[in-house]
């Protein structure tokens, strides 16, 4: 990875094979993941999927999501992923499914001390009442989902620019870019100050493109062009 960026760069996954490869990585800084990663990738145990996992990771930083949906459910799951490791971060979506706030929640822990990563945020209203529950010397982590956001035909930009003011004085709180579609999202996740960008590995791995020369690019893209259509036999009878 060539690019001088100031972004941490985290993983966002649910392979075991690739974190434990991923982790060996110096620039890589930290893991995050989801109900849906796992899922996707044959997990049936969630503990044990975590534990796992921080066997893997050392001490940089991961998220592991609760599922539950009520009050009480969301807090004991989030004292328990909490007890799992010193880097865990308990991830805490910012509605529930009902389109409830989960600020309560998200209050309670934070003054428990626990660190949080409040996911699924899409816009500043939510930002601001996310900081608003938050103990301002607790780390914590505010994921703005740019990528879904840039889905809509809206540029997440002026969102994640006013994102991170609002959390100024949240001296403990970091601003996550999530769910970037491409390389270019990284360096604009670095252009607007974001303190994370989590990206899966094929988006991670394309950073080694960083400023390649693009008539060497066009060369090697026709060539592949032509080596496929060579391979498959490909013949046009004129």
């Amino acid at each position: 990875m060539q690019a001088n960026l100031k972004v941490q760069l985290y993983v966002d996954g649910a392979d075991l094979a690739v974190i434990e490869k991923m982790a060996k990585l110096d620039w890589i800084k930290g893991f995050t993941t989801n109900p849906s990663l796992m899922r996707k990738s044959g997990t049936t145990n969630y503990k044990e999927f975590a534990l796992k996992g921080l066997q893997l990771i050392g001490s940089k930083p991961i998220s592991f999501e609760i599922f539950a949906d009520d009050y009480k459910g969301m807090l004991d799951q989030g004292l328990e992923i909490a007890s799992w490791g010193e880097n865990v971060y308990v991830k805490i979506p910012v509605i529930n499914t009902k389109g409830e706030s989960t600020a309560r929640v998200i209050r309670e822990l934070s003054q428990k001390g626990v660190k949080l990563n409040v996911t699924a945020i899409f816009a500043t209203d939510q930002v601001k009442e996310v900081v608003s529950h938050l103990q301002s010397d607790v780390p914590s982590i505010i994921s703005v989902f740019a990528g879904r956001i840039a889905d809509t035909g809206r540029d997440p930009m002026p969102i994640m620019r006013q994102s991170k003011e609002l959390i100024k004085n949240c001296t403990a709180c970091e601003l996550l870019w999530a769910s970037p579609r491409e390389v270019l999202n990284v360096f604009q996740a670095d252009e607007v100050g974001c303190d994370i960008i989590t990206a899966t590995p094929d988006i991670l791995n394309k950073l080694d493109l960083y400023n390649k020369d693009l008539l060497e690019f066009s060369l090697e893209t026709v060539q592949t062009f032509y080596n496929d259509a060579t391979q498959a036999g490909f013949k046009i009878t004129v």
